[in-house]
């Protein structure tokens, strides 16, 4: 392919690139003015909005030779959705920004959009507006916009001793893929790089549990432990997850053949691997639980003598505890 077949950034101008842009990007029920103006409108019918905002960073998030425009653009929404389902609210409209480097083909922009679209589709979310700019990496910036639609938001304060805790989505699998990347060997299970590029959160999952009774709940980014313990110190609370049912399950089967290549501890990565973004939620004991929610533990009253997070009323047998992006 030729360099007028695929120009790079810097051989067009920022209107050229976003016409190549708008036609990939949807435009959810919701978007009253769409893409093209100084700023987009959106309907708000519920009268409150929910917002929350992410970024990728090359390097830090994601590697060119290991992603597509396509896979980047999946991965910044897909996680960015999740958190407005972990809010018990269904995502309406997403504002992209993007750091772009003079020599990035713009033919990865358009993947960019496109996997922007594809994540973005099955939920009815739009893709409104955003921004461009250049610098020395590619950074994508995802601001998303929810509506409740009259549910009360969930929050992750809300569990109390004798809820049960169960999780939605799979777990490990995004460690599994990114340790076979790294490895380079993605060939061993394709399935499992692919939940790593192009994670599938059950984003419908949020809203049902919302209307279920879901006393807390949050978006499992960076690993089970981590973010359990979020909910138990927001709580005031002990969380004893099962260890049958969380380790030694369906998602251990999944990633072990992943572990012994790359000589790692299968169970590390379901316990403490990020990025699957499954939702983790509590609800009141004896509550019929909205599928896909699986039962996965309980919560306790918290105890001085034990961890804010326990795996079989012990502390869990794994190295680390989760993703921290500032930890050395």
């Amino acid at each position: 392919m030729s360099a007028s077949d695929d120009p790079t950034v810097a051989d067009l101008s920022e209107d050229a690139i976003l016409a190549r842009i708008f036609p990939h990007l949807p435009q959810g029920p919701g978007t009253v003015v769409p893409p093209g103006d100084d700023a987009a409108v959106v309907r708000a019918q519920d009268g409150r909005v929910v917002v929350s905002t992410d970024v990728l960073v090359e390097g830090q998030h994601f590697r060119r030779e290991w992603s597509s425009g396509a896979d980047v653009g999946w991965r910044a929404a897909a996680q960015n959705l999740a958190d407005i389902a972990a809010m018990g609210a269904r995502p309406t409209a997403l504002v992209v920004a993007l750091v772009a480097p003079a020599d990035l083909p713009a033919s990865w922009v358009e993947g960019l959009a496109r996997g922007l679209a594809g994540a973005c589709g099955p939920h009815g979310a739009g893709v409104v507006g955003g921004d461009l700019s250049g610098g020395p990496v590619v950074v994508v910036s995802v601001t998303v916009l929810g509506d409740l639609e009259g549910r009360v938001p969930v929050l992750r304060s809300g569990a109390r001793p004798g809820d049960v805790v169960a999780h939605a989505g799979v777990r490990g699998r995004s460690a599994a893929g990114l340790a076979l990347l790294g490895a380079g060997l993605p060939d061993l299970d394709p399935t499992l790089v692919a939940a790593y590029l192009r994670p599938d959160p059950p984003i419908a999952a949020g809203a049902a549990a919302a209307a279920s009774g879901a006393t807390a709940m949050l978006d499992v980014s960076d690993g089970l432990l981590r973010d359990a313990g979020r909910i138990a110190a927001a709580s005031g609370s002990r969380i004893d997850l099962d260890p049958v049912d969380v380790a030694f399950g369906e998602d251990l089967a999944r990633v072990s053949a992943a572990a012994r290549a790359v000589g790692a501890d299968p169970r590390a990565w379901v316990l403490t691997g990020g990025e699957d973004h499954g939702l983790l939620a509590t609800f009141p004991a004896r509550t019929p639980l909205p599928a896909p929610f699986r039962v996965v533990g309980r919560v306790l009253a918290a105890s001085e003598d034990e961890p804010a997070v326990t795996v079989g009323g012990g502390a869990p047998e794994v190295s680390g505890v989760g993703w921290d992006h500032f930890a050395r």
